[in-house]
């Protein structure tokens, strides 16, 4: 921490927190002086959130203290925050979807003249912010149907247009592409040369070192380790978070069989995606790569029957398959892991035992027609061990980390071993060593004999898990790649193709609104 004499910054001593008995926050010091930006890294559990949060009213600590600029800081609610000049960017988006993206960015606080709203000024300054942040966006259209990665840059434009002293950004880059996420880097350091104060949580350790001017690591609510800089290496931020040597690199997957399990002709769905067809083996695992706007996670959700196809087939073991509904496509044996866990995947007030089984009722019933405890704990049980969840599995599943949460998304679609398993973002949001644990699961579930497609927005995860790689653009397809030819600037090249040479621009989204993905329910 620099030694910045005087009473300026945002200055937090001793603070604790327990939750149910458990303490989840050990007596932590933290500091962010104005104009400096403060990486803070741990694993899911760390306490990272729950620092987080206190700072910006969300929680109130059981113990410590808070100085912002020198005065006693307390903050009853993110309201109060907020009014004070601390702001909180959620990793989770919290539009309102069926307003606009200009209401959205200036909701409660609208501006007006003589009394009524002045729409042309809300709509200018909206834009003005989102073109700051390099995000070409008509503010008029509804939220509904956006992208996670522009709902949630739409977040950041929110929490900026107050202008605050002190941002919190939490896991901001978590859906976000490369050239996405370089924009939220740009924005911090320009917040950084206005003279606001940054905290900037993030799993993406490469993130953090470019952009932080300190760095500090909590492990099991603690603080065990800063720096006095962002340039530290890797490897030492990563022990540190988890406590001991760690070394991880990607494995080569196990070679696919030679049977065709799913096989795309043609796919085209209006505003999203043209002319996609390409086929998966069994035990193969193709990867979908592509900047964020491509058409990624639209083609996937069609595949898996959450979004209507207006052109081409699908074809499953060779037989064609409607793709009419979520439920027709996972009788037949093609399920999806949405990018969304919490909005669109979990049922965050049930328990585990109770997400990994809710869509197999039916099934599990059998002829009875009964679930019992009994039988939804044997089956929670299966899936606990073969996927190493760990925590309560009786408690609400968003008393879970991250990354045990998407364990527990993983295994929902795995009570009945599905022919087809696609998984968008995979490790979004999840800590290094969670992410070693999805890897391997994926790797394990493709060994197996089931086709996996896998969207992502982190290169290296792609390349990392595929025998092949299918290039995105504009929403269409630029090109299959076989592992040994999927280096990073070839897919690059194809990931910012455009035709007749123009510059890169996302696909508009259709107007229509978009259906939900399949949800804890379904």
């Amino acid at each position: 921490m620099s030694n910045e004499a005087g009473n300026s910054g945002l200055r937090c001593s001793g603070l604790v927190k327990a939750y149910s008995g458990v303490t989840v926050l050990k007596s932590v010091d933290f500091s962010v002086l104005p104009g400096n930006v403060v990486g803070l890294v741990g694993e899911n559990g760390a306490g990272k959130s729950t620092l987080s949060s206190i700072i910006t009213g969300v929680v109130k600590p059981d113990g410590g203290s808070m100085l912002l600029d020198g005065e006693e800081f307390s903050p009853s609610s993110p309201a109060e925050a907020l009014r004070q000049g601390v702001s909180l960017i959620h990793q989770e988006t919290r539009l309102i979807q069926d307003l606009s993206v200009a209401e959205n960015i200036f909701l409660g606080r609208l501006p007006k003249s003589g009394g009524r709203v002045d729409w042309e000024r809300t709509r200018s300054e909206a834009k003005a912010i989102l073109d700051s942040l390099g995000v070409g966006l008509d503010v008029r259209r509804p939220v509904r149907g956006l992208s996670m990665a522009t709902q949630q840059e739409i977040e950041i434009a929110k929490a900026l247009s107050r202008r605050p002293r002190y941002v919190v950004f939490d896991e901001p880059s978590a859906s976000l592409g490369e050239s996405e996420t370089e924009h939220v880097l740009e924005r911090i350091r320009a917040l950084r040369a206005s003279g606001a104060g940054v905290v900037y949580i993030s799993h993406r350790l490469d993130e953090v070192r470019e952009v932080a001017d300190e760095i500090v690591c909590l492990r099991d609510g603690a603080r065990v380790a800063s720096w006095p800089t962002g340039d530290v290496p890797r490897e030492a931020i990563i022990n540190a978070m988890v406590g001991r040597e760690f070394t991880y690199e990607h494995v080569p997957p196990a070679p696919s069989q030679d049977r065709t399990v799913l096989e795309v002709r043609g796919l085209g769905r209006r505003g999203a995606f043209k002319d996609i067809s390409f086929e998966v083996s069994a035990g193969e695992v193709l990867g979908i790569a592509g900047l964020v706007g491509a058409g990624r996670t639209e083609v996937v959700r069609a595949i898996a029957g959450v979004d209507r196809l207006d052109a081409g087939e699908v074809l499953l073991e060779g037989k064609a398959l409607p793709c009419s509904s979520p439920r027709s496509a996972i009788r037949a044996g093609i399920v999806m892991v949405p990018e969304d866990r919490k909005g669109q995947g979990l049922n965050l007030d049930r328990t585990a035992e109770e997400n990994l089984t809710l869509p197999w009722e039916r099934e599990i019933a059998g002829g009875g027609g009964l679930v019992t405890k009994r039988l939804i704990r044997k089956v929670a049980a299966t899936q606990r061990q073969r996927l190493d969840v760990r925590g309560n599995m009786a408690l609400p599943v968003k008393s879970m980390s991250g990354g045990n949460q998407q364990k527990v998304l993983i295994g929902k679609w795995l009570v009945k071993d599905p022919k087809v398993l696609i998984v968008d973002e995979p490790t979004r949001g999840v800590d290094v060593g969670a992410k070693m644990a999805i890897y391997e699961i994926i790797r394990k579930l493709a060994a197996s004999g089931i086709a996996v497609i896998v969207v992502s927005s982190e290169l290296d995860e792609v390349l990392g898990l595929s025998h092949r790689v299918l290039v995105m653009s504009q929403g269409r397809q630029r090109g299959i790649l076989n592992r040994d030819e999927a280096k990073p600037q070839r897919v690059m090249e194809l990931a910012v193709h455009s035709a007749g040479g123009e510059p890169f621009s996302p696909v508009a989204p259709d107007p229509s609104p978009a259906s939900p993905a399949p949800t804890a329910q379904q």
